[in-house]
This record gives structure tokens, sequence and C-alpha cells, in this order.
């Protein structure tokens, strides 16, 4: 694991063998991410994310973020899952599912395997992309 020193990790995120985390990004609480993965500079991973093996994030990617509906309740975290070697370029948006109440907690946003998320692409809350 080789994170930068200006990165920000929380304690709690669960980083793979192999996981690197370069300049200014952060990882938040409750992010599991898999072996091999390489997380560009100012990248923001966070919410109930769980990240396979050996993806790639540039520059700025934002993934598990909060979605954009408003009827989102701030009291309970979203979910995003997403496969392996996934190349998300920069500036990528991933929202996290929308969590009105506890019922729906498990609702999640799905990326599968293998895609290509060009620069400034943006998969919102619930979507589910295949491989």
């Amino acid at each position: 694991m080789k994170i930068h020193p200006t990165a920000i990790v929380d304690p709690t995120a669960e980083l793979a063998a192999g996981v690197e985390v370069q300049a200014y990004s952060i990882i938040g609480p409750h992010v599991t991410i898999g072996a091999d993965t390489v997380v560009g500079p100012h990248c923001v991973i966070e919410g109930r994310t769980v990240i396979g093996e050996r993806n790639r994030f540039s520059s700025s990617a934002q993934i598990g973020t909060l979605s954009q509906d408003l009827k989102h309740n701030l009291d309970f975290a979203g979910r995003t899952s997403i496969g392996d070697d996934n190349h998300f370029r920069e500036f990528v948006t991933v929202n996290a599912s929308t969590v009105t109440c506890e019922e729906d907690a498990d609702t999640v946003t799905v990326v599968g395997n293998g895609g290509l998320f060009m620069v400034s692409s943006h998969v919102g809350h619930e979507c589910v992309v295949g491989d």
C-alpha cells in the first residue's frame, strides 16, 4: 500500500494490498478498496463504497458522493458498488444511492467490470452500469 503524505485516509477505510492513493485525495469512512487500485490526485471516495480490484481513478474523480437528489436524508450514507478493472478518467462522478429512510438504506449504485468512464461523465444515483 502506498499513500501520499498529503492524502487523507479515514482510519476505518479498508485498503487492500497494492492500493495507491496519490496526492491530495480523500478516502472517507466505510470505504473498501480492492487490491492494486490506483486513486489519482485530488480524488474523493466516500459513502458506503465498495471498490473491486485493479481500478484506476484519474485526477479529481468523485466516487460515492452524495446524490443530486433533494429528498436524500443526510442521516444515512448512500451505497456504491464498483467491480474490477474499470478506469474513471478526470472529473468523473459516481453518486451514491439516495437514502430517504432506514428502509431504503440497501439501495445501491452499481458499476460492473471493465468500464471506461471518459472525462466528466456521470453515473447517477441508483444507476446500474453493466460490464
